[in-house]
């Protein structure tokens, strides 16, 4: 599971699965925006039509109806991550909404595929988020670092790729999860008994033929990547972590991830009932773009796209001064007289994720869509932003050791995961 880009053998997004939803899919040809778990791209350069891709995936968009239930479910506020869309679309999230209001339990589950030392902000959305559900549900949650896949798709070592697994974790730690709820694990490390049981049984149960429509895999992919799909799709059932749930076939999974990880998960999610499981639930994200524009997501491999959590506040300002897209005016006296466009500007885009007041996120995008707000401004308020977390970040990453992330990664029952 990641959220990086590039790789081989990509799938349009629309292209039919021949599984789950395979109805509401259609030829590759006739789509012209690409999104993958390696490729995200929009039509003719622009932006991502996340509606069409609500259709195209066959999931449905988050009600307030749903957001209302989290909140009388947890005695909280949502998450400003559900609040302002960017977690925007679901599959059967309301049934684990449901579960909850019967007293039942579910777990968390989400990955991070190792392809670099440091995180960039975009990979620290999917965290942050689960840190929120994890706290607000009081549930275990399962992390998978996907450094086998690394290795095949980025032609990584074995050895470079289990480093790069454990220095994620510490950024992945750094974001403050519960470690008595917590069990991080390496594919390399991990991957065996009853976990391998359970890929054995999703790979009986998809064809080589269903594999290449929903990954787009070619003869020229490795069969590595094509035998690996399993792997991601197994931390869905519960009994892949016997030291966690033993035997329980009845406990529900809750996935929050970027959409590009949905053919994984259509997959999985057919599977499910063939082999004795429930379906896991999806909470899907929005891309978090790149600096230069919103039409496909940051990337790991061009510094210029990032911001990364190891970016020192002048190199900050300087990335958001030099490369953040603006939507604003081309001279002072057209902006004030026509004043921002916010579909387009990435400064705004940036503050509605890691901005967290609603009331000053709404007045800067009145004042400064209205042209009373100039966007140096904006720019200026987002370094502001991005540096107090970054910096943040920094502190609690340095405080966490190689001991921290053996507790972390150890296999061992959570007592009180649950609690």
């Amino acid at each position: 599971m990641d959220e990086s880009v590039g790789g081989g053998g990509a799938a349009s997004a629309a292209i039919s699965s021949g599984i789950e939803d395979s109805a509401n899919g259609a030829v590759a040809e006739e789509e012209e925006q690409v999104v993958t778990p390696w490729e995200v791209a929009g039509k003719d350069g622009g932006k991502i039509d996340y509606d069409r891709l609500i259709v195209q995936f066959g999931c449905e968009k988050v009600s307030k109806n749903s957001i209302d239930r989290v909140e009388r479910l947890t005695g909280r506020p949502a998450h400003y991550f559900l609040r302002r869309g960017v977690f925007f679309a679901h599959r059967e999230f309301d049934k684990i909404l449901d579960a909850c209001e019967k007293g039942e339990k579910f777990y968390l589950y989400t990955g991070r595929g190792p392809s670099s030392d440091a995180l960039h902000l975009g990979h620290l959305v999917p965290f942050m988020f689960n840190k929120y559900l994890q706290d607000a549900f009081k549930v275990p949650l399962v992390i998978q670092l996907t450094d086998d896949e690394k290795s095949m798709w980025k032609d990584i070592s074995i050895e470079r790729s289990q480093y790069l697994a454990r220095e994620n974790a510490k950024d992945i730690i750094a974001c403050g999860f519960d470690v008595s709820r917590t069990f991080i694990f390496s594919d390399f490390d991990y991957v065996g008994g009853e976990f391998y049981k359970n890929m054995v049984r999703i790979a009986k149960c998809v064809t080589l033929n269903q594999v290449r429509g929903i990954f787009g895999f070619s003869g020229e992919d490795s069969i590595g990547k094509v035998g690996f799909p399993p792997v991601q799709a197994a931390p869905s059932f519960p009994t892949s972590f016997p030291h966690l749930f033993g035997q329980r076939k009845d406990l529900r999974c809750l996935i929050a991830c970027a959409i590009d990880q949905d053919p994984y998960f259509r997959m999985t999610r057919d599977v499910a009932p063939r082999i004795g499981y429930l379906k896991p639930g999806l909470l899907y994200s929005s891309f978090f773009p790149a600096l230069q524009g919103d039409s496909g997501k940051m990337s790991a491999s061009d510094t210029s796209t990032a911001i990364y959590v190891t970016d020192t506040p002048e190199e900050i300002k300087t990335k958001i001064n030099r490369y953040a897209f603006s939507g604003g005016g081309d001279t002072v006296e057209n902006h004030r007289k026509y004043g921002a466009n916010l579909e387009i500007d990435i400064p705004v885009k940036y503050l509605s994720f890691f901005l967290d007041d609603d009331v000053e996120l709404e007045n800067i995008k009145k004042e400064y869509g209205a042209g009373r707000m100039l966007t140096g401004q904006v720019k200026q308020r987002l370094v502001e932003v991005l540096t107090a977390l970054v910096v943040r970040h920094q502190k609690a990453r340095a405080r966490v050791t190689e001991e921290m992330v053996d507790a972390f990664m150890a296999v061992r029952p959570l007592p009180n995961m649950f609690g």
